[in-house]
């Protein structure tokens, strides 16, 4: 189980808690589309199979059969080569669009949990209240809060050198 899953799981687990209809719908489409998703990439992963396998018939009978595509006296020879192709061509259209479908799933799965993640904000701060404390919280770009000292020497590089502090910055 990624990471991803795992964070996905706890979600819905939070969901629970709740009794409303909202959150049950919420947590059983997460789980559709989880579902739905898995089940993609095992076929994804079968027509891949499938196309390498063809690909290994068709050099078993260029290679071992001697006079493969000049000697039109056997039939089962070229049937297999047929099979081989149709089986290796289907499975080459089928992985694009496989794919395709798999990443609607994952933005759908994505919308999912953002919404999840809404849901269980309002849910904790019903339960909870809200955070005690506004200003400890990150600054925009997503690093620990920053001093004013420390804004004023990201602004003017020449500060370090009148107050005499050094900063890392």
């Amino acid at each position: 189980m990624n990471e991803l899953q795992r964070q996905t799981e706890f979600l819905r687990q939070c969901l629970l808690y709740e009794e409303s209809t909202e959150h049950q719908k919420l947590a059983e489409a997460i789980r559709l589309t989880q579902r739905n998703e898995r089940c993609v990439r095992r076929a994804l992963w079968m027509m891949a199979t499938l196309a390498t396998l063809a690909l290994a018939g068709l050099g078993y009978l260029m290679f071992s059969v001697p006079d493969f595509p000049q000697d039109p006296s056997r039939s089962v020879i070229q049937f297999l080569a047929r099979a081989f192709c149709v089986l290796g061509l289907g499975s080459l259209i089928c992985i694009p669009a496989f794919i395709v479908l798999e990443m609607m799933y994952r933005k759908d799965l994505n919308a999912r949990r953002e919404e999840c993640r809404l849901l269980v904000a309002s849910l904790l701060e019903s339960r909870l209240g809200k955070p005690a404390r506004q200003g400890a919280q990150n600054d925009q770009n997503g690093s620990r809060p920053v001093s004013s000292d420390r804004k004023a020497a990201r602004k003017n590089p020449r500060a370090n050198e009148i107050t005499g502090r050094r900063f890392e910055i």
